[in-house]
C-alpha cells in the first residue's frame, strides 16, 4: 500500500502523523511511505530522517493525496484539502465530524472512507484519543494557572496559595482521561480541586487514586452552587463521536468572579460551554462575561514532539494493520476499527454524527 503523510495546514499545527521509525517499519513490510516535504519539521523530524527510514519525499500535498491509497493525518482536513480526497481512498485521522457539518458533507461527496481516531473504541476505552487527552488535560491546568496571573488579565490568584492564604479553586467537569490528567496537575500545583462526574464507579476510582481531589456528582444544582467560588473551570466532557453537551450556560458563567479562567478541552467537539468558540495558539483567549476563555482546538500541538511520539505509539499498529490487510480484512481481524469508520462510499456510518447534524 502507498501511505501518504501530508504536512498539517491547520494554524500552528506542528504535529506529524507518523514518526520516521514508523515509516521505517512500514517500508520494511513492503509498503511505500510518501511524506510531504517538511511535514515533520515542526516536531523536530527533518526530511533526512524520513529518507533514511526508506520513505519518499513529495514536494506538494497534491502529489501525496493523488498517489496514496491511505492518507494518515493528525487533524481533520481543511477546505483546501477537501477536493484532494477521492473515492476508494482511506483517510485515517482525528475527524471530529459532529463539530462540522461542512466537513461531513465534503467527506460524503468525496466518497472517501473516513476512519476517525476518536471513535475507535476498545471496551470502554478510546485508545487513540487517550494520549492527546492526557496532554490536553495536563496542559489545561498549566494554561489556566498562567492566565490567572494579573498581568495576563486574570484575577491574580496563585493556584497553590501560600502559607496563611487559601489555594485557588479548580473545578473539572468530567472524570475521564483529560479530566483526571487536569486534576492531577492541579493537585500537583497545590490547588483545591473538585471533579464533577456522573459515573459512580468512576467517582469511586477517582476517590481511591486521587486523595488530593474531591469528587461531586455532576448536576446543574451542584454546578450553580460552585460557580461563584471557582477560579479555574476546566471542561473535560466527552460523549464518544458526538457533539459535547453544553453544561455551562452564559447565565451560569456570569456568577464567576471577573478574571476567572475557563479552559474548554471539549472545544474540538463543539465545546461544553455556551460561550465557547474555537481559538488558535497564536490568539488563544477571549473574554466573555468577565471570564477568560482558553478554547484552542488543537491544544497538544503546543508540545508537538511529545504529542507526535505519543500519537504514533498508539496509531501505528492500526496503520500497519490497514496497510497489511486492507480495510475489510483489517476490520475482521480488529473489530474495533469498524467503530472508527465515519463515512464510506458517500454514506454516513456514525450514528452520533448523524444525530448532531440531523442527517
Amino acid at each position: 500500500m502507498i501511505i501518504g503523510i501530508p504536512k498539517e495546514i491547520k494554524q500552528q499545527e506542528n504535529r506529524v502523523s507518523l514518526l520516521p521509525s514508523a515509516a521505517d517499519q512500514l517500508t520494511r513490510r513492503g509498503h511505500t511511505v510518501l511524506v510531504q516535504k517538511n511535514a515533520g519539521v515542526g516536531s523536530g523530524y527533518p526530511d533526512e530522517d524520513y529518507l533514511e527510514a526508506g520513505a519518499k519525499i513529495a514536494e506538494t500535498a497534491e502529489e501525496v493525496f493523488a498517489k496514496a491509497d491511505m492518507i494518515v493525518k493528525v487533524k481533520e482536513p481543511l477546505p483546501a484539502e477537501y477536493g484532494l480526497l477521492r473515492e476508494g481512498q482511506i483517510l485515517f485521522t482525528y475527524l471530529h465530524l459532529a463539530a462540522s457539518k461542512s466537513l461531513t458533507e465534503a467527506l460524503l461527496k468525496s466518497g472517501v472512507t473516513g476512519i476517525a481516531y476518536e471513535t475507535i473504541q476498545v471496551g470502554n476505552r478510546l485508545p487513540l484519543l487517550e494520549p492527546m487527552s492526557e496532554i490536553a488535560g495536563r496542559m489545561s491546568a498549566v494554561m489556566g494557572a498562567y492566565y490567572l496571573a494579573k498581568h495576563n488579565g486574570g484575577n491574580g490568584v496563585l493556584l497553590g496559595g501560600v502559607p496563611g492564604v487559601l489555594p485557588g479553586r479548580v473545578v473539572v467537569l468530567g472524570g475521564g482521561t483529560s479530566g483526571i490528567n487536569a486534576a492531577r496537575m492541579a493537585v500537583g500545583l497545590g490547588a483545591d480541586v473538585t471533579i464533577l462526574e456522573v459515573d459512580l464507579e468512576r467517582m469511586r476510582f477517582l476517590d481511591i487514586t486521587m486523595p488530593g481531589a474531591n469528587t461531586l456528582y455532576s448536576n446543574e444544582a451542584h454546578l450553580q452552587e460552585l460557580m461563584a467560588s471557582i477560579d479555574l473551570l476546566i471542561g473535560a466532557v466527552l460523549v464518544p463521536g458526538a457533539k459535547a453537551p453544553k453544561l455551562i450556560t452564559r447565565e451560569m458563567l456570569r456568577k464567576m468572579r471577573p478574571g476567572s479562567v475557563l479552559v474548554d478541552i471539549a472545544i474540538d467537539q463543539g465545546g461544553c460551554v455556551e460561550t465557547s468558540r474555537p481559538t488558535t495558539h497564536l490568539d488563544p483567549i477571549f473574554v466573555e462575561e468577565g471570564v477568560i476563555h482558553y478554547c484552542v482546538a488543537n491544544m497538544p500541538a503546543a508540545y508537538a514532539r511529545t504529542a507526535t511520539q505519543a500519537l504514533t505509539n498508539i496509531t501505528y499498529r492500526y496503520v500497519q494493520f490497514l496497510a497489511d490487510h486492507g480495510l475489510e480484512k483489517a476490520c475482521e481481524k480488529q473489530p474495533a476499527l469498524t467503530g472508527g469508520i465515519n463515512t464510506r462510499d458517500g454514506k454516513l456510518t456514525c450514528e452520533a454524527v448523524a444525530e448532531a447534524h440531523g442527517m
